[in-house]
């Protein structure tokens, strides 16, 4: 077994991915384990609040009704599935699964993995001298005003390897870490060593590259224009080799393609820069090598990794308050004046306590040719403590009465649900902990496995770029759009927005590595301009890296942007007109057609 790759097929990338994906996984072709990623930062929030209210829920009910067809096929081809469906209660989640099979009469072993939540054990871990720092700013969680509502440990693969090893069929998990779904089997595959450092490595990024599903096929990808077969992109396989190597690849028939940018761009997801921490290993970014070895198959070799932090991230959440929104439309001309207006009569029935914030997205053609060019929407956001403050603005109400009183031609879409009842409002603290400190078990029918924390740990050391030197001025340049030169990909850590941008062309990366630097992405996205904004360079994949301290206020379960989580940060940056060498443009064959 151990001498042949283990073959991972993703079928969830978040809660609300295609609902058939097991079955298109299944009906694909062969593999060794499914893996199912359900738990975005953004999704946890919105289990707390469901857990909160209902113990016995917090976990993926659908994941139950996608797997039951195929509880037969599962135990006739010997594949195991392993996922984070579990969320706040994976013991619940692994209760239900048995209750299906024994229902079915196949013969599965399903084992959860438990440890990560640990709610009921802040204080007493704050008492033990761990503050549980806020991992942007350093302050204690004491420091923070919000009861918490739920803490989960991000747990590392050990515990899914230990469950695979002892007989598991099914391993339900909580927060472990999104790449751990695909370390653990490696591991246990492999027979790797916890100090197999590469290995490991190179397992975490063949994790982290299928981990969103259909993104890496060709998904949410800034190339998608040239991609015949991309209405239904199928599902990513992680082809995983004992010395950590990857390929990856899709199911043939499928739509979508594998190519080394649609790999580039998942892999400069959600990172924080060349270290992408885990905590079973810290794996080094600037060394990885993308190859493409065939159709729809790209190598992905030249991973390092180190031992891991002595600390874990713990997702903390808490409701601070409430929340409705509901959008109404504008049409031009005056649109500024017109907003101003709906703006103060807003303000004249808003309750004390109430904030209230308008967004205006897109902008009127200065000579429409049909009416909903002249028309821009506006976002109307009403934020407030308490559920009764907002009950009592009466939001859709107030906005239902001023169709005869307000800026002319005012509408909303009546064929829509106005939002009526207000939503809770949760939170986001990223704080670390001690990995030690953690209790990881892994429970198998009656026993249960406890997991030993990494021996070996070094904390890890930030990796500094220099900005690169000011580009000459000479020569003839063409503003033209970014996004005809460079692609990008963008997402949320946190309160932090990161995006990579890279130049698919190997004669474009020296002109965008030199022209892409801090200062001038505070010129091309003003909204950063008073942030704190770390940049990196990765040579070998031609991308320049940035995070954007702050831009998502405290997460994106909190923030009152429209684009609550960054995901089109990275596509408002390729429309941006920059100033581009002729030259250059001449070296590519640069035409306003091919574009």
């Amino acid at each position: 077994m151990a001498d042949q790759p283990i073959r991972l097929a993703n079928f969830s990338g978040y809660l609300g991915d295609r609902f058939t994906a097991v079955d298109e996984v299944l009906a694909g072709d062969p593999v060794d384990v499914l893996v199912g990623d359900y738990l975005a930062e953004i999704t946890l929030a919105a289990l707390a609040a469901r857990f909160l209210a209902d113990p016995d829920r917090g976990y993926v009910e659908y994941f139950v009704d996608q797997l039951r067809p195929h509880l037969a096929t599962l135990a006739e081809r010997r594949i195991k599935v392993v996922t984070n469906a579990g969320g706040f209660n994976p013991a619940g989640l692994a209760a239900a699964l048995r209750a299906e099979i024994a229902a079915a009469g196949v013969a599965l072993r399903v084992a959860h993995i438990e440890g990560d939540n640990i709610v009921g054990r802040l204080g007493e871990i704050q008492k033990r001298g761990h503050p549980l720092p806020n991992l942007d700013t350093g302050e204690p969680l004491s420091s923070w005003p919000v009861q918490p509502i739920a803490a989960n440990a991000y747990l590392g693969g050990w515990g899914i390897a230990r469950a695979l090893h002892e007989g598991a069929d099914i391993v339900v998990c909580g927060r472990v870490t999104d790449a751990s779904l695909t370390v653990g089997p490696a591991a246990w595959w492999h027979g790797w060593a916890t100090t197999d450092w590469d290995r490991l490595a190179g397992a975490v990024l063949a994790g982290h590259i299928i981990e969103c599903g259909p993104q890496a096929v060709g998904g949410n990808f800034s190339g998608f224009t040239a991609i015949e077969n991309i209405l239904v992109p199928g599902f990513p396989i992680a082809e995983i080799a004992a010395d950590g190597s990857s390929v990856i690849t899709e199911h043939s028939g499928d739509d979508g393609i594998v190519t080394v940018d649609t790999v580039t761009a998942q892999l400069v997801y959600e990172i924080q820069g060349p270290r992408y921490l885990n905590p079973d290993v810290t794996v080094h970014l600037d060394t990885v090598r993308l190859t493409a070895v065939g159709p729809d198959r790209v190598r992905v070799a030249g991973v390092t990794g180190s031992p891991p932090p002595p600390t874990t991230k713990v997702a903390i959440f808490g409701q601070i308050g409430w929340q409705q929104v509901n959008t109404v439309y504008v049409t031009a001309p005056d649109i500024e004046r017109k907003v101003e207006l709906l703006r103060r009569q807003l303000e004249r029935v808003t309750p004390g306590g109430v904030r209230i914030r308008l967004t205006t997205i897109g902008t009127a053609a200065t000579e429409p040719a049909t009416q909903w060019e002249a028309t821009v929407a506006v976002r109307i956001l009403a934020t407030a403590p308490d559920r009764d403050a907002l009950v009592r603005l009466g939001l859709a109400r107030v906005l239902g009465s001023l169709y005869l009183q307000s800026y002319p031609g005012y509408f909303t879409d009546v064929a829509g649900t106005q939002q009526s009842k207000p939503g809770p409002r949760i939170e986001y603290w990223p704080g670390l902990l001690e990995s030690s400190t953690l209790t990881h078990r892994a429970v198998l029918d009656d026993r249960v496995l406890d997991i030993a924390a990494a021996e070996h740990t070094s904390v890890p050391v930030e990796v500094a770029h220099p900005e690169p030197a000011p580009a000459p001025t000479t020569g003839p340049v063409r503003r033209i759009p970014l996004g005809a030169l460079a692609y990008a990909r963008s997402g949320d850590k946190g309160g932090n927005c990161n995006v990579g941008v890279w130049a698919p062309e190997a004669a474009a990366w020296p002109w965008l590595r030199e022209f892409l630097s801090t200062g001038e992405m505070r010129r091309l996205i003003p909204e950063t301009a008073a942030l704190d904004i770390v940049r990196h360079e990765f040579p070998e994949l031609r991308a320049v890296h940035f995070v954007f301290r702050g831009l998502l206020g405290t997460g994106g379960s909190a923030n009152d942007r429209v684009d609550q989580v960054g995901k089109a940060v990275g596509e408002y940056l390729r429309a941006k007109l920059v100033p581009v060498p002729l030259t250059l443009l001449d070296s590519l064959g640069y035409t306003d057609d091919a574009h």
